[in-house]
């Protein structure tokens, strides 16, 4: 992986451009103004507009461009985001990492990206992200939490923003997105939500399902907080206790400890879970999670280890 270094910051918003983003600002979610904040920039009107929006915030900003070495153009991408970065006043950093193509080359470009930015960046998802992430874990039968997508806060902060929106921004910054052509690729599951289910599910309903999705995603990740609250009190290694808990509770438990042990963000499936269940009752040993782990019993405790490493 070869990384860039920060680029020096040389302008600033002026008093014009605050105000015109402001609208938008207000339905934001970023940490409190002077804190730093990496900022995953691709390019892309949702990026930039998190860009923009995070130097009005009053954030101190750093635009990190991650080329995952897939086209050829991507030098020229990063030299547009620096140049749009340095505009506002933002600093600057680029790396080019090294994915192979093949099997799972979303997840992998993903991770790769996920690498590169840290754990507290900020991404620029919104809630158009949002419906089709809750859609895509639903095919996954990922449960409740699935259903939930992902968190609003400081590392989504603009979660409450439409594609719309985030084009609108560009525009009143005078700024000209980079349209990936990745973005249309079929080989990607979101692709296919994004420009085929949504639009199906558009055209059966007869009006926009993304709010109704976003609400509703608002509601299974409530219900999944207050499960959650009470899985707190659950030692998830403690098969006894696993096993006597209400299989709410007890999934809850589970999907955030192997989540944890796995380093994975994703929701583990609904059928793995049952599995781990039934390895807590007693049923089986070990079963297998997603993502090549497994979990196993012993002495009534349970255990995450990688498929294939001894017990």
């Amino acid at each position: 992986m070869d990384r860039s270094g920060c680029s020096r910051r040389q302008g600033r918003l002026n008093v014009n451009d605050r105000r015109a983003l402001s609208a938008w600002l207000e339905r934001c979610t970023f940490p409190e103004a002077g804190l730093p904040l990496r900022c995953g920039v691709s390019g892309g009107a949702d990026s930039l507009a998190l860009l923009a929006l995070a130097v009005t915030a009053g954030c101190e900003v750093t635009a990190v461009h991650v080329d995952h070495g897939q086209r050829k153009a991507s030098e020229g991408e990063a030299e547009r985001v620096r140049s749009y970065a340095a505009s506002i006043g933002a600093a600057f950093e680029s790396a080019t990492v090294d994915v192979i193509p093949g099997p799972n080359l979303e997840a992998r470009m993903r991770a790769a990206r996920y690498d590169v930015l840290g754990p507290d960046s900020a991404t620029g998802h919104t809630a158009d992200d949002q419906a089709e992430t809750m859609l895509i874990n639903l095919m996954r039968g990922a449960g409740l939490t699935g259903l939930g997508a992902m968190q609003p806060g400081p590392r989504r902060p603009i979660l409450s923003l439409r594609r719309t929106d985030t084009e609108a921004v560009c525009t009143a910054l005078g700024w000209e997105p980079f349209a990936d052509p990745s973005n249309t690729d079929p080989r990607f599951v979101r692709n296919r939500v994004r420009h085929e289910l949504l639009p199906l599910l558009e055209d059966i309903a007869d009006r926009d399902v993304v709010p109704l999705l976003v609400r509703s995603s608002s509601y299974a990740r409530d219900a999944a907080d207050l499960i959650s609250r009470q899985a707190d009190a659950i030692d998830p290694t403690d098969a006894k206790a696993i096993a006597s808990a209400s299989t709410p509770v007890a999934s809850i438990a589970v999907q955030r400890w192997v989540r944890s042990e796995t380093n994975d963000e994703h929701p583990i499936d609904s059928a793995s879970i049952g599995r781990v269940l039934a390895v807590a009752r007693g049923d089986s040993l070990a079963a297998e999670v997603s993502g090549g782990w497994r979990v196993s019993r012993s002495q009534q405790r349970l255990s995450v280890g990688r498929i294939g490493d001894d017990a």
